[in-house]
């Protein structure tokens, strides 16, 4: 899912041409942000289905864990 980055670039250029940048070059990177490919970067949501699947992922090693602890108790003389 592409979500577009929304960026006011005259704001952002103003900004940068207060904070001492020529303008030329102030506008030509709000323009080259405002282009840039955001498609690929992840969202709240992939990061909650990424968070989601990593915590069953370690609820299943967990039980693994578990289980070989206690298999390892039964079997090795104590």
């Amino acid at each position: 899912m592409a979500n577009a980055l929304h960026i006011d670039t005259l704001k952002f250029a103003r900004k940068l041409t207060d904070a001492g940048m020529d303008q030329k070059a102030a506008e030509a990177i709000a323009e080259g942000l405002a282009e840039a490919d955001t498609s690929t970067l992840a969202t709240k949501q992939d990061l909650a289905e990424f968070k989601a699947e990593l915590f069953r992922h370690l609820w299943i090693m967990a039980a693994g864990i578990v289980g070989l602890t206690v298999t390892l108790i039964k079997v090795l003389p104590g």
